[in-house]
Parts: C-alpha cells; structure tokens; sequence
C-alpha cells in the first residue's frame, strides 16, 4: 500500500514518523507502515456468503451459505490471539462481512481488547441502522467499493442499481461522522473513467480513495486478460499523482493510496527526484521503511474457514488453521518454505524482479501474480510497468 498523498504531498514527513520512534505501539494508524518492528494488519473474511457476485472477487463469494466457518467463538479466540500478538489491525471482509450475523458482536470485541476494527463491504446493506451500530461500536473505518461510473460498475457487481446503493451507503456514512473510503478496483473496462470516479471525491465529499492494481486469484484469474497495460497502468498512476496534487493545491483534504502494485513506489520517487529533487532523500527513506510488497510480513489473512494466508489473494496456500494454533505461532513459524521466503525474498526472486535495483522499496512487488502468470511464486510480477533501462538506472 502506497500513501500517494502521505509521500507525494507531504501530508507525512520523516519527522513525524521519528517523532513516535518508528515504534508499532506508539504510531497512529495512518503511519503504521512506516514501523520498524512490523506486525500485521489481519484481513479476516469473516464469511464468503455475499449478496452479489462481483465478476473479479478474489474468494468466488457467491449469494449461499458456506458450511464450516469459523463459530462466534471460534472468531473471538483467534482476536484474542490477534491481541496477543499485538496485531494493530482487523480487516473484517467477505464476501460480505454485514451479512455475516456477528459482525457487530465481534467488531465489538475485537475494539475491547485493544485492536483497531475496520470493514471493507460492498456498501449495498449500509443503511441507518447499521452505520448507527457501527458508530456506536467504534468501528474507525469503512471501505466502499466502487469500481466505475453507474453502469460499468453495475456490470462489475452483476447487479443493477449497486452503484447507487453504494453511493447511498457513501453518504449515510457522511451523514453519521463516520470515515469512509471508496475503494477501485482499475481493469481495461474502468480504465477510462478513473478520472470521474477520483472526481467523486471532491463531487461527493469522500474523505479517502484506494485505487486498487488487479490481482490474478478467484474470479480475478478469469479477468487477467482485462487487466490494463502497463502503458494504461502507468498512465493511471500518473492520474492519482496529478490528482493527488491537484487537492494540495486547491487546499481539499483528502488522501489517496494505491494498492497491490509495488512499482508505483519506484514512480513515484521518481517523480519527486525529479519534480521535487529537495525532498527526494526523505522520500526515499520513507518508502524503504515501508519496505514495498508486504504478504506475509505486514498483511496477512485469515479466510472464513480459518486458514492462515499471506494475504487474500493466497487462498490456495495455508500456513496453518486459528482453530489449531495460535496465529502468532503460525506467523512466525518459517519451516514453511514459502512464509521463509516471503519474509526474506530478495535473494530469491529472478527475472526481472531479481535484477531490479529498486527492491528495497518494491520488494519484489505481487508474488501471486507472478506465480498466476508464470508458474513460478519467484518469477517476475507481469504487471510492472517500468522499462528495463528504469528498474536498472539507479546508482
């Protein structure tokens, strides 16, 4: 995860982060990259039941129920392991995590025992009852997926009138004082109105945007051949960038953030060395503490059954189960050749990827699509777009 606003406008300075001492427990949430002693923010898909039937989810969810997920219970003995392990973070997600008939009851409980609670939801259930419930528990965030203009985002979503739904859900949050963000998946069908959909910030009043790269797991695998070029991945980025500057300058607060494609730190320093040379160096130190691709050291996942990942994306490959160890046992357990390598992989990645002179702020960028499209976990990421002469200019 990239803070384009954090680093390109300078919202965070290095100062700011030393201020707190780089510590975990200390930093506030909009810093937590930048920590020395990393642990992981945990996504839990709680449930796969969902109300739609997005044509690029990641965990095929589906409108059914799906036996075997984890008991009420069962979910608070593994936050009360997530607390242990002093993860700062959940994710609840899906599926749908308001379908799931507990969400509240263990958001609840995952804020009593210290840890920060957020959801990601599709937005179509949000309505005043629930953004009262989910005020009240104290949840610090909501994620809204929008994923286009009206009608491309209802095709994404296989439903007619998600779009406003979620733009409804959007605005009751609005209403509520809760913080919202709108979440975008970037694909060659949306690809040309990305500019409309980050002009829903100022249009709408939405404090946040993450602008999310494709990766290739669940129904994902089935899009690879509609994911953007890397010419249209690079001019996409260029467009937050701009956008981004553009409400520094206009004096609107808002912050953007691109997701799970690790070259746009490499563009983005880049740009500063170029643009803004003054501050290239504190940049440069900022990125290589966030330290660029993050499964399995910084994010983590825990899907609806309890399988440990290394993120959401890696559902075909378990570290271990909450129901049969403690997750910070199965995190920091390394006999696993692929969590050993994930947490230490430089030496391991070839192709492009191990060539690069920009690893230590891209970190080998997305292993899942690496494997997805070459059949090896180590193997160059397809979707980075810079040119052979940048990955090898740096001196």
């Amino acid at each position: 995860m990239l803070g384009v606003t954090k680093l390109l406008c300078g919202t965070v300075t290095e100062s700011d982060v030393m201020r707190y001492g780089r510590s975990s427990k200390d930093l506030p949430s909009n810093m937590l990259s930048f920590s020395r002693d990393k642990r992981p923010v945990v996504v839990w898909n709680m449930t796969r039941t969902c109300n739609l039937n997005c044509i690029h989810c990641y965990s095929e969810s589906k409108y059914q129920k799906y036996e075997g997920e984890l008991s009420t219970e069962q979910g608070k003995k593994m936050i009360d392991d997530l607390a242990e392990y002093k993860v700062p973070t959940i994710l609840f997600s899906g599926g749908e995590p308001l379908m799931h008939p507990d969400l509240f009851p263990l958001a609840d409980y995952a804020i009593s025992k210290g840890l920060r609670a957020v959801i990601s939801t599709n937005g179509t259930l949000i309505d005043e009852d629930n953004v009262k419930r989910i005020k009240d528990i104290g949840l610090s965030y909501v994620g809204i997926s929008i994923d286009g203009t009206e009608d491309i985002n209802d095709h994404f979503r296989v439903k007619k009138g998600a779009f406003r739904e979620a733009m409804n859900g959007i605005q009751t949050c609005l209403k509520h004082g809760i913080k919202v963000g709108l979440r975008f998946t970037l694909t060659k069908h949306n690809y040309p109105v990305l500019g409309e959909v980050l002009n829903l910030l100022e249009e709408e009043g939405i404090p946040r945007c993450c602008v999310y790269h494709l990766v290739y797991a669940g129904r994902g695998t089935k899009m690879m051949e509609q994911d953007v070029t890397r010419e249209q991945a690079r001019d996409a980025v260029d467009q937050i960038f701009d956008k981004a500057l553009y409400f520094k300058e206009k004096g609107i607060t808002k912050e953007i953030l691109t997701v799970d494609n690790h070259c746009d730190s490499v563009h983005l320093y880049r740009r500063i060395r170029e643009t803004q040379p003054e501050r290239a160096d504190e940049v440069l130190k900022m990125l290589q503490w966030n330290g660029g691709a993050s499964s399995g050291i910084g994010v983590a996942d825990i899907d609806n059954l309890g399988n440990v990942h290394a993120d959401q994306f890696w559902k075909h490959h378990s570290f271990g189960n909450v129901k049969d160890r403690k997750f910070g046992d199965i995190w920091t357990d390394t006999s696993d050749p692929v969590m050993a390598g994930l947490k230490d992989r430089k030496a391991l990645l070839n192709g492009r990827c191990g060539t690069c002179s920009y690893l230590d702020i891209c970190n080998g960028n997305f292993r899942v699509r690496a494997e997805a499209v070459t059949g090896d976990i180590w193997g160059s990421d397809p979707a980075c777009y810079l040119t052979d002469a940048e990955i090898s200019e740096r001196v």
